[in-house]
């Protein structure tokens, strides 16, 4: 069997599936739950000092359901601990000699302050957890206060505070990434020139569930006044995994260990991030979904899928995918995909065809000799790949290649205006 363990930054973990910095990681009861079910390791919920931060006490979540009431997306104005830090640090330590083999890392959120992280670092160094996650990405709440995404969105203060945990401690240093930013390769250039073992993302994205149809005030509500919240879930998990790919490609970055989190339900999520660049990945609102036991099904489909490749460890994986990505101008515009529709999967909807006549190329018949029947008119398709994506019946559509000349992309194309200035 394929080997699961990881050394992430100096942090050996028994495998790459760890709880996210939030609530199921919040106190030693949760933590000890996890690592009973097999989590690899965990991220401490984010320590500030004290006074502890007042939570709400109304409702703290929005969501967004599927057709079948699947959880996609999560909201939430949860800020970080509401406990005392003396009791948090107590029973991280505690947590930290019981399991010894699990990666413990402590999350932690003070004011752009030297003195702040000089002392709060060295009190979770004490407590021998195995490395720090900088949250400078919580976009809600704390950042009101000049912390959290209000750091990690200005580069030179990223920097700054990285350089600072450095200086005042021996813990390998993560720093956790805001997504609400332009470019996610600037603050991570000044987590690494600050000094940070590794990065993580994505963090919480800024947000707003919906309206109440009732009321006509904002969704959800505290005592009638709603806020902004972050945003996660499955539904985040096309973003996350751009941003740790693009971090994963830059020459300035490669080589900077990446924990990829936002979305990840199933072992193939977890295949995503780790083929995409990420070493290790962290989990919080499948979780909070499905609870700790998750980890069984995505331990096991992650073994199964690396023997299926012949890969002998997460480490030959992680990465794998970087190299087949690149900008658009590179991709081969003589390369010729049709759609082709399986006639005996085909349960004649007839969605491929409205979407194809109403939004697209006009390339899916409807009726021969006065029959319904759909199929793909070859010289009208431009290779889109909406009518798959709007058919019911997996892999009753699909696509097929249908030749390619010599390669020319946009950067060697007569069409471009720049080649034919040049």
């Amino acid at each position: 069997m394929a080997e699961l363990s990881v050394n992430f930054a100096g942090i050996h973990a028994p495998n790459p599936l760890w709880l996210a910095s939030a609530p199921p990681t919040d106190k030693a009861y949760n933590v000890n739950r996890a690592f009973e079910a097999g989590w690899g390791g965990v991220v401490w919920k984010t320590l500030g000092e004290d006074p502890p931060i007042v939570n709400v006490s109304g409702p703290r979540y929005g969501y967004m359901h599927g057709g079948d009431r699947r959880l996609l997306g999560f909201n939430n104005i949860e800020l970080i601990t509401d406990r005392p830090l003396a009791v948090n640090l107590r029973e991280a330590a505690e947590v930290k000699k019981n399991w010894p083999d699990r990666a413990l890392l402590v999350s932690v959120m003070v004011p752009m302050k030297e003195e702040s992280w000089a002392d709060i670092v060295a009190r979770i160094e004490d407590t021998g957890a195995d490395g720090l996650e900088l949250n400078l990405g919580c976009p809600h709440g704390m950042s009101e206060r000049g912390m959290g995404a209000a750091v990690g969105q200005v580069p030179e203060y990223v920097a700054q505070v990285c350089a600072w945990c450095k200086k005042h401690s021996r813990l390998p240093v993560v720093v956790k990434l805001t997504p609400n930013v332009t470019d996610i390769r600037q603050p991570a250039l000044a987590a690494q020139e600050g000094g940070a073992d590794a990065v993580s993302l994505i963090n919480t994205i800024n947000s707003i569930m919906r309206v109440d149809y009732d009321t006509l005030g904002v969704w959800p509500a505290v005592d009638r006044k709603g806020t902004h919240g972050g945003y996660c879930g499955p539904a985040v998990k096309p973003i996350a995994l751009h941003m740790v790919a693009e971090i994963a490609r830059d020459p300035r970055t490669r080589g900077l260990p990446i924990s990829g989190i936002g979305g990840a339900e199933t072992w193939r999520d977890v295949v995503d991030f780790l083929a995409l660049g990420a070493a290790t990945v962290q989990v919080c609102t499948s979780a909070m979904t499905y609870g700790f036991r998750i980890v069984d099904d995505m331990l096991q489909g992650l073994a199964r899928f690396l023997d299926e490749k012949n890969l002998p460890s997460v480490e030959r994986l992680a990465g794998i995918a970087v190299p087949s990505l690149t900008d658009w101008k590179y991709l081969n515009l003589n390369y010729v995909e049709k759609a082709w529709i399986d006639q005996d999967k085909c349960i004649q909807c007839g969605r491929c065809h409205i979407a194809c006549e109403d939004t697209s190329h006009q390339a899916i018949t409807h009726e021969v000799n006065g029959r319904r029947h759909y199929e793909v008119i070859a010289e009208e398709c431009v290779g889109c790949n909406l009518c798959a994506a709007v058919c019911p019946v997996e892999d009753c559509i699909t696509m097929r290649p249908a030749g390619a000349a010599e390669h020319a992309d946009w950067t060697t194309h007569p069409n471009n205006p720049a080649r034919a200035a040049g």
